[in-house]
Parts: structure tokens; sequence; C-alpha cells
């Protein structure tokens, strides 16, 4: 899992971020990326592609994460941005934002830290920076601090979902978290789309 992080520290790389994203299939809600920065020193066992663990493991990760990053980063893009400029343009979108918003730590005293000078990211695209970058498939389950990403990136967008289902409860957010389950194009069928849905998406009725 440090293989890609090591590599690129050879070449002469120091602040390496690993950039994932969660949400490109769901109906609702936003698409969110997470940029983190790992220390050399970095123990925690068991990180890797959120998908492979469950609701409560990754709620255990996501304060170890945060506590030991050098520098962690959340980016959206909306509902609206979404359906205006496409998926993947948003997923992209937001990776970007996640990046520009990386906050060092508190345990991160180094006042010459301006930001990552790698970006290692999960899939086949890069993204519109100025520094260089490694795009890589499967990433979330090859890279370290891709698996950190999208632990942060996950946990963070389902508590999004989860606090809108408190605004929207006939839908059941917090059960699936807005993703295409028969039970939420049911409840779309019934009660029409919420104003967080994706109105461009197949199974949200919107004419």
């Amino acid at each position: 899992m440090w293989k890609f992080e090591h590599d690129t520290q050879r070449k002469g790389y120091q602040y390496i971020a690993g950039i994932d994203e969660a949400g490109r299939g769901p109906l609702a809600g936003p698409v969110v990326s997470a940029a983190v920065i790992l220390p050399t020193a970095f123990a925690c066992q068991g990180v890797t592609d959120s998908k492979k663990l469950s609701e409560k493991r990754r709620e255990t990760l996501f304060p170890l994460i945060m506590a030991q990053a050098l520098a962690v980063g959340i980016g959206m893009a909306d509902h609206k941005e979404i359906d205006q400029i496409n998926i993947l343009a948003a997923s992209l979108l937001s990776m970007k934002r996640a990046v520009q918003n990386l906050t060092v730590g508190p345990d991160f005293l180094r006042s010459d830290f301006l930001g990552p000078d790698f970006l290692l990211i999960d899939g086949k695209f890069t993204i519109d920076m100025d520094l260089p970058q490694q795009a890589i498939v499967k990433g979330d389950s090859r890279s370290i601090s891709i698996a950190a990403a999208s632990i942060i990136a996950k946990v963070t967008r389902d508590r999004y979902m989860a606090d809108l289902h408190q605004t929207y409860p006939l839908y059941n957010f917090i059960q699936h978290k807005g993703y295409p389950t028969k039970a939420h194009k049911q409840a779309i069928i019934e009660h029409g789309p919420c104003p967080f849905h994706r109105t461009t998406f197949n199974g949200v009725i919107c004419k």
C-alpha cells in the first residue's frame, strides 16, 4: 500500500496527497472528495478502499486518520453542479477543491508547508491543477494515501446524507445515502424528487 508513496518520495517529492471521491453513483446529494497527506510514520491498521469496509469500521478509522494526517482537505460539488457539468466533471472539480482546502493537522508545526508537491489520484483522470500528479486505477486499494482519502470522503458524505434525512425523511437517505436502491426509486415515484436530487440522472423523474 506504500509503493506509490515510496516511489514518489524517491523522486524527491515530500508532501504527497492521496485523493479520492465518494458519491458518483447516487441519485441525490453531492459528490465529496478528500485529499490526505500522511506522515511516513502513519500507523493505522486496516486502512484500505472504503467500499471494502463496514460503516462501523470506517467510522472507527476516520478519527484515527484525521488525528495522524499531516493535512486533510474536503471538497464538494453539489447536485446542481453535477446536473450542470456532468458527474465526471463535478467529481474532478470536487477533487480540485479538496486539494485547495488542505489544512494542516494540529501536530504538524512546519511553517514552511505550502501545500502538496505531488498528487496521487484514484481513477483514470488527473485534475486541472499545476501540480505533478499520477492517476491510479483502483488506487484506493493500492495506495495508502488514496485509501485514507476514500475513508474520509465516504464518511463525510454519509454524514451529509444522514443530516439531509432529517429534512427529507420520506426518502430514507440515512439508509441508502442517495444510491439508487429499489426503495429509493419507489420513493421518488411516490413523492417526486426533493430539491437535492440530481435531475439529470436516470431514476429521477423531473420532466
